[in-house]
């Protein structure tokens, strides 16, 4: 009877622990169509940054120049932190989280770790909390280890560039990457990392090895497939909700010297989709399939050409891309030196199976790590323009194969009129290749596209003023499409004001999502910026329930 009430306790505790954490999950509405800027400090006992500035550290904690850690990347959001800690080791991070728990309820404080800060509405951010700056946590250095299967060892803190430019020493590398190559380990694989590989090698996050992780209790905890594997699949893609990469084994493949670079155009949606379709399911065809969508753009092939060569250089010519609507598909081949010769066959092999517009083909041959690292290229071009630290109002979407038609139909011939604010990227990958232990939440397809909005809201030059609004209301409306059609449609790099919204972006895999929160981050202080729990102590009085 005493061991039957113990267990009746013991259930009841869990309970009343559980309901409060899924009862925090409401966060406090905000205006999307607006920037948004909290200055005002929380009032904050002194005691307790005396009690942070105490800490026995290897690392420093700053307290006052904390500006750059107040926005992200989406430039839409001003949050100051109370602190950034600025670590040198493991050690330091397990140490400030464990000082945060151990202060409880006498504070509001919450953690955010924060690598390149690419987030786009806030998630890097802790308003009045600390700030954990990962790039500090680099050393020891990048561990290559070669063999049979190799893979590297590598910092949460460290970016995707210089684990590139180290394993090509070697002639390996990562196989699956994201587009933009200056972000953190931890940053990407904290979401998924998504790029034109995926349909070969699933996302990054499908291939990782092992993580060492920092835990909302303090804990730093090893885990792989095999050891301690729910908190393993709980942190890849888990939007850092359930502890703080600090370090990541990653399995390598062999990397190739160049790379045949093709871009050409569709008119018609159905064409394009299929021929994307045909590819990502062929055996030995190309290493890299996207697209991306162009409305109304002048001079668009023009424009390719300091970069690529025509096939048909007078067909090309005569190409008209104004008041049209086109799909352009681009795809890699991967190649050594020794296969150069081989190179134009293979390609004009697997292009002749589709059905683009003959006169558009365009290519190049560049280096491995040129390809990879190209959007960094346009990066050095914008900020010295002024035009990269503008507002991003991105949206990015994972639609069901089954929907993406309709979806297309729609945004691309009446939502939207033009797309000179950025680049839509538009392109399907294979559910087969995506781990779905993780915590990531995709259509339940075996296909399903990414379509990703990347504008930038940059200012009027004679007014001064920029389209941001205009932007936001238009993410908005492509969004009431999807909800007005039942398209099961999953954001990427989600973000959702109400717990309605959460629990339907996660479905039957909300409860797992917040009961995993509960075991690892009980007082829920890991990434406040996604809103999707408050800290737990904030509602405590619902204990008495």
């Amino acid at each position: 009877m005493g061991l039957t009430s113990s267990l009746r306790r013991n259930n009841k505790s869990f309970l009343r622990i559980f309901m409060i954490l899924v009862l925090s999950c409401i966060p406090g509405r905000t205006n999307l169509c607006s920037n948004h800027s909290v200055t005002t400090p929380i009032d904050l006992s002194p005691d307790i940054r005396s009690s942070l500035d105490s800490l026995d550290l290897e690392g420093y904690i700053s307290f006052n120049d904390v500006h750059n850690a107040s926005k992200d990347f989406g430039n839409r959001y001003q949050l100051p932190p109370l602190a950034i800690l600025h670590p040198r080791s493991v050690s330091d991070i397990s140490t400030m989280v464990r000082r945060i728990v151990h202060l409880g309820s006498t504070s509001n404080l919450t953690v955010a770790a924060r690598g390149h800060g690419h987030s786009l509405q806030g998630q890097a951010l802790a308003h009045q909390g600390v700030v954990i700056n990962m790039e500090s946590l680099r050393s020891p250095d990048i561990k290559i280890h070669k063999g049979k299967q190799p893979y590297v060892d590598v910092s949460g803190g460290e970016s995707w560039i210089n684990i590139l430019r180290e394993t090509l020493k070697y002639g390996i590398s990562p196989k699956s990457w994201t587009d933009y190559l200056h972000l953190t380990v931890g940053g990407t694989l904290s979401n998924a990392g998504i790029s034109g590989q995926a349909f070969k090698y699933g996302p990054q996050i499908n291939n990782v090895c092992q993580l060492e992780i920092v835990t909302g209790k303090g804990e730093v905890m090893t885990c792989s497939e095999k050891q301690n594997s729910e908190l393993f699949y709980s942190v890849l893609g888990g939007l850092g909700q359930f502890g703080i990469i600090t370090r990541a084994r990653i399995a390598l493949g062999p990397a190739p010297h160049m790379v045949k670079w093709i871009r050409v155009l569709y008119s018609d949606f159905s064409a394009f989709s299929r021929d994307q379709e045909h590819l990502i399911t062929k055996k030995n065809g190309f290493d890299y399939v996207e697209g991306f969508v162009t409305v109304n753009r002048t001079d668009l092939l023009d424009n390719w050409r300091s970069s690529f060569s025509p096939n048909d250089s007078i067909g090309a010519s005569q190409f008209k891309s104004e008041g049209k609507t086109l799909y352009c598909l681009e795809i890699v081949k991967y190649f050594n030196t020794e296969e150069v010769n081989s190179v134009p066959q293979e390609t004009e092999k697997l292009l002749s199976e589709l059905s683009y517009i003959p006169s558009t083909l365009f290519s190049s041959e560049v280096p491995y790590i040129e390809f990879l690292d190209r959007v960094h290229i346009a990066e050095i071009k914008l900020r010295a323009k002024g035009l990269w630290e503008v507002p991003h109002p991105w949206l990015n979407l994972l639609i069901p194969k089954s929907s993406i038609f309709e979806f297309a139909t729609e945004v691309f011939n009446n939502i939207l009129t033009s797309n000179n604010n950025g680049p839509i990227l538009i392109y399907p990958v294979n559910q087969s290749k995506w781990n779905k232990h993780t915590s990531l939440i995709t259509p339940d397809e075996d296909i399903f596209y990414l379509v990703a909005f990347l504008p930038s809201a940059v200012p009027n030059p004679n007014s001064g003023t920029s389209n941001l609004e205009y932007l936001l209301r238009q993410n908005q409306r492509v969004l009431n499409f999807c909800s007005a059609t039942n398209i099961n449609v999953k954001q990427y790099l989600p973000h959702y004001e109400t717990q309605r919204e959460w629990r339907s972006h996660f479905g039957n895999r909300w409860e797992t999502f917040a009961k995993r929160k509960h075991t690892y981050d009980p007082l829920a202080i890991l990434a406040p910026g996604h809103r999707i729990f408050q800290k737990a102590t904030q509602l405590s009085p619902i204990q008495l329930f």
